[in-house]
């Protein structure tokens, strides 16, 4: 039996721009996808509700993937494919396996020879790095940083040094609850001339980016709300 495709479907970054970045692409995959793959279903049946495709949510299929899952159940989620139905793969928002548990359906579908269709879309990471003027020639994406004090002093310190030495733009994401406290922590702990962006509620009415040096940003005082956000810094050669 042919085998479906698993195809990686964006999803907003904020409510409002779901229309905006909505595509044909995308639009056509919902329509015809009945199986779904989703970190959380609740999240996902609203989100594809919200587009108003004139979907019947009621006949669709939603398993979840997140950090609970027991990777030896991934089998298990590329049932539908292995039965020649397509899957889709969606993520809380932004584009699935990157910062995200699809990665490891994708490794799965991969290995069992099943074609994976990756859809554009919006990534913050990547919008980040497009507005925020840094390197985006050689940069590094190292997802979500400690939460340790120590340890992440440990962490930022061998970032600003990978910085400096290979003039790389270094990428990292926080949760929104604790985006006022990394902003805090990079003021306290990042040398004054690294350059620091603060990429936050992407594509939302209400979305800032701003680049400056930690030494002006110190000035600022500025304290961002519980928004998802993306941190970029490059050190001074």
């Amino acid at each position: 039996m042919k085998k479906g495709r698993l195809y990686l479907i964006p999803t907003a970054l904020s409510a409002a721009s779901a229309a905006r970045h909505l595509t044909p692409a995308i639009t056509e995959v919902l329509r015809h996808t009945r199986y779904f793959v989703a970190e959380h279903a609740r999240e996902a049946r609203r989100y594809i509700s919200a587009l108003k495709l004139d979907i019947d949510i009621s006949a669709l299929s939603f398993t979840e993937l997140n950090k609970h899952t027991d990777r030896q159940a991934l089998h298990e989620l590329l049932a539908p494919t292995l039965a020649g139905h397509d899957l889709g793969l969606l993520s809380d928002a932004g584009c699935p396996a990157v910062a995200d548990p699809g990665a490891d359906l994708v490794l799965a579908a991969q290995r069992q020879g099943i074609r994976v269709v990756p859809l554009p879309g919006p990534s913050a990471p990547l919008l980040a790095l497009m507005a925020s003027g840094l390197g985006g020639q050689r940069f590094r994406f190292a997802g979500y940083l400690p939460v340790d004090k120590k340890e992440l002093r440990q962490a930022l310190r061998d970032m600003e040094k990978r910085s400096a030495r290979l003039q790389e733009t270094q990428l990292f994401i926080e949760t929104p609850y604790r985006t006022a406290r990394m902003l805090h922590s990079l003021l306290d702990m990042l040398q004054p001339d690294t350059l620091l962006c603060l990429a936050a509620n992407l594509t939302a009415p209400d979305e800032m980016i701003m680049t400056l040096p930690v030494k002006d940003w110190r000035k600022l005082n500025y304290r961002p709300g519980k928004v998802p956000a993306v941190f970029l810094l490059l050190a001074p050669a």
